[in-house]
């Protein structure tokens, strides 16, 4: 018996059909099984669901990644987390792999929603009673929480994996200033010099790159370019552009959330410096072909297990947390 095995006669765990491979990796964790849900559609285009175990009295955790088709997914979620507490459940827990809303955190237009704090607000009057996700877009997002929320992390998973690599010679980029400590935090752990770009938006697609903050790069190599996500791919690829043109001969794009919306995938494959790109699962994996790169997606179901086992048996989980100082290693 696995030591993070789960009583399967009190906790239940579903998932939503944005990422059922995902909870299945939660699941075999925890030496529990995954439940069947039943969804159907009736002819008006209304959504049903029907959890298919019974949930009274019980801890119940529901997977669900907001990937595309974001608002859908969203709405089974929220079905799902009101059918768990109507039925009486002990307590129910929201497992959002990627919290896609997390880029809505401000209004920064006339008549606009900041739908990030909607959301939260969705989930809590659904039947949540705690939310687990993984790196947010914006911070300050958990705030608009009412409910306990746990922000992970991935980068220790991230800095364990290139450990094992020769990294002489390289260097850890911010794409801009916002990220930056989490930036700092993954050099540190790995034991490289760290840079920030100053990037101005320009829309959602593109981006403007006016230089690099702190240590010059034409001196390095190797760059790895650290962010939370990758979606349309324009941020990370005009900061490769960049470090191209300053030089750099090789360039390593890492993100948490790999969306690779649209032609992010063969956006970048244009840029020759890229020889690989390292992402999590939190996003079901692109299966596009005939990359020029190496795209390795690190598995991170395991690390949401050992945060739900923690949880469950009343542990700590800091060392798990996203913008904790002195992550595990």
């Amino acid at each position: 018996m696995s030591e993070h095995q789960l009583d399967n006669q009190d906790v239940r765990i579903f998932s939503g059909q944005s990422h059922p491979h995902f909870a299945q990796g939660i699941a075999d964790f925890l030496g529990i099984p995954l439940e069947k849900s039943n969804f159907r559609r009736f002819s008006n285009d209304c959504t049903e669901v029907q959890l298919g175990a019974s949930v009274r009295s019980r801890t119940v955790f529901i997977v669900q990644s907001l990937v595309k088709p974001v608002s859908e997914n969203l709405f089974e979620l929220l079905v799902m987390l009101d059918i768990a507490h109507s039925a009486g459940a002990r307590s129910v827990h929201a497992i959002i792999p990627y919290y896609s809303f997390a880029r809505s955190d401000k209004k920064d237009a006339p008549r606009i929603s900041i739908i990030a704090k909607l959301v939260a607000n969705l989930l809590a009057t659904a039947g949540s009673t705690h939310v687990m996700t993984m790196t947010l877009h914006s911070p300050q997002v958990q705030g608009f929480f009412s409910v306990p929320t746990d922000v992970l992390t991935a980068r220790t998973e991230i800095a364990r994996y290139f450990r094992e690599r020769d990294l002489s010679n390289s260097v850890v980029v911010s794409p801009d200033m916002g990220h930056a400590k989490p930036a700092a935090r993954f050099a540190e752990m790995i034991k490289l010099p760290v840079i920030a770009a100053n990037k101005e938006r320009v829309s959602d697609t593109k981006v403007r790159i006016s230089g690099f903050l702190g240590r010059q790069v034409r001196k390095y190599e190797r760059a790895l370019v650290y962010d939370d996500e990758i979606s349309t791919g324009g941020s990370v690829a005009e900061i490769c552009s960049v470090l191209a043109k300053n030089g750099v001969k090789e360039i390593i794009p890492i993100c948490t959330h790999g969306v690779f919306s649209g032609n992010a995938l063969e956006r970048l494959g244009k840029i020759p410096q890229i020889t690989e790109i390292v992402t999590t699962d939190t996003v079901p994996p692109q299966m596009a072909k005939d990359l020029p790169f190496r795209m390795t997606i690190l598995p991170v179901a395991q690390l949401f297990g050992e945060a739900i086992w923690r949880n469950y048996t009343q542990q700590s989980i800091g060392g798990l947390f996203s913008y904790w100082q002195e992550p595990e290693v």
